[in-house]
């Protein structure tokens, strides 16, 4: 079973008020699919601190062979400086 770290949409409101979870997730799974593992959050309105990702499961996925899609890996670049 291969893996990927993705970004999964949550939260539906009236003033578009959603989120992303970042998690670990089977590969042959959509998008919205049941994820293996919850390792972070991205909240898009916030202005500051609207990513957080918990580093050590990311480094573990990661070693372990984990496909990380663009974003994500775009994501943890930024919060990493």
């Amino acid at each position: 079973m291969s893996v990927a770290i993705r970004m999964r949409k949550v939260g539906k409101g009236i003033k578009k008020n959603f989120y992303f979870r970042v998690g670990v997730i089977d590969e042959q799974k959509s998008r919205d699919g049941k994820m293996l593992e919850d390792i972070g959050v991205y909240e898009p309105a916030k202005k500051e601190n609207n990513f957080r990702i918990n580093k050590e499961r990311f480094d573990y996925w990661k070693s372990k062979g984990a496909v990380i899609s663009d974003t994500v890996r775009s994501l943890v670049k930024k919060s990493s400086k």
